[in-house]
């Protein structure tokens, strides 16, 4: 099927497994040319991929697709700048940056948690964004024709939450970080959003999903009911990668099942 996302260039980092990895698909199936960023290139053996055997560009592959994988670690410039290169030397140009790549630390209150657990969630959460977003934008002026970043935010940049609060702050520098670069390159016609999912069933929240009081719990908060699946975030980034939402800037948008909008009981 021909849509506005034919043929258009994504960089998606974290993109082996999770969201990062159904978004992947995704847009591939739009038509878009895909380039896979992240630490290594198997699915989490933990996570609830589709066919977990195949990477991520191995399966777009499979369906007719274009993709290539590029080790990336997010939190140094140097391999950041070599992926997105890497997707211009390849495909020609970039149009799209998909900053997923995300580290989860929780289950502590703030007196428990040590500086390690604080400066992962800075360093991949925090610097990844601001790296692969000022690099993207770097080639997006080159370019001259705008672009579109969408960040992976999270439910905790826009709220507290009870023992995760390393986590959460490092998410809401990265909700700011949005809207800050909304505000800067508007004029410019690169558009900046930010998806922010509540708890979805991703190799990040395994032991969660597993655990059967947790999961009666979440459920039972949430009005619709479910967790999030990967598909729900996915096809909110191809919305947000394509033409459709040209008017759509500056955004966090929450997709939670209602669950932000209150402790659900009836």
């Amino acid at each position: 099927m021909q849509t506005d996302l034919q043929d258009k260039v994504v960089v998606i980092t974290g993109a082996s497994t999770g969201f990062g990895r159904g978004i992947a698909t995704k847009l591939a199936a739009e038509g878009a040319c895909i380039v896979v960023g992240d630490l290594r290139e198997n699915a989490s053996p933990a996570g609830f991929d589709e066919e977990p055997d195949l990477t991520t560009s191995q399966l777009i592959a499979k369906r007719g697709g274009k993709a290539f994988y590029r080790k990336c670690d997010v939190t140094k410039r140097g391999e950041v700048k070599a992926l997105l290169d890497a997707a211009v030397d390849r495909f020609g140009r970039l149009d799209v940056m998909i900053n997923n790549a995300g580290v989860y630390r929780g289950g502590k209150l703030l007196h428990e948690f040590d500086e390690a657990d604080l400066d992962v969630c800075f360093d991949v959460n925090v610097r990844g964004t601001f790296l692969g977003s000022q690099e993207a934008i770097k080639i997006f002026l080159r370019q001259g024709d705008g672009g579109n970043i969408i960040n992976l935010v999270s439910t905790a940049g826009l709220q507290g939450h009870p023992k995760q609060s390393v986590y959460n702050i490092s998410k809401g520098a990265q909700a700011n970080l949005t809207r800050c670069l909304a505000i800067e390159y508007g004029h410019e016609g690169i558009r900046v959003n930010g998806i922010c999912p509540t708890y979805a069933k991703t190799a990040l929240t395994r032991a969660y999903a597993d655990d059967k009081d947790f999961d009666k719990m979440f459920v039972e908060s949430v009005p619709l009911k479910r967790w999030g699946e990967v598909v729900d975030i996915a096809d909110l980034a191809v919305f947000l990668a394509s033409d459709r939402s040209s008017y759509i800037h500056g955004a966090l948008i929450r997709i939670d099942g209602g669950e932000t909008l209150c402790r659900y009981s009836v």
